[in-house]
């Protein structure tokens, strides 16, 4: 079981150090998406039109890419990526089906990586929390 969650991890920390650092960088190593509808463009203009949207959501993936690659603060990691994870597979669900293979692959290894990481996220899901102060 050990390595199905390094394999998970791992996949997961190269798709997105990858796509990250290729955009980043403008690197061209990852092709370009297939064409997507005009309403997929317009949300994805809008979000480009802000100037800082992308570079920041690049510099992220790229910075828990590497994290999970190193097997340094994992769940910390998965915990920041989620909610990148959801997004992706929503854009594509809702606006550009071309990529749900991708997204759906995505949606898997974030929900593995949690199950196998389960017990750090004690912490987060208890319901009355009380402070520490």
């Amino acid at each position: 079981m050990k390595y199905v969650e390094y394999a998970t991890t791992g996949l997961l920390g190269l798709i997105f150090f990858v796509f990250g650092i290729n955009q980043l960088l403008n690197l061209g190593i990852v092709p370009a998406p297939p064409p997507m509808s005009e309403t997929a463009m317009a949300y994805m203009g809008g979000l480009g039109a802000s100037g800082y949207f992308f570079p920041v959501l690049k510099l992220t993936e790229t910075i828990c890419g590497a994290l999970l690659l190193a097997r340094v603060l994992v769940p910390l990691a998965g915990v920041i990526l989620t909610p990148i994870v959801l997004q992706i597979f929503l854009f594509h669900a809702v606006l550009a089906p071309a990529g749900l293979p991708i997204a759906i692959l995505l949606l898997v290894l974030i929900v593995a990586g949690a199950y196998f990481y389960r017990e750090s996220f004690k912490g987060l899901l208890t319901f009355r929390a009380k402070p520490a102060v």
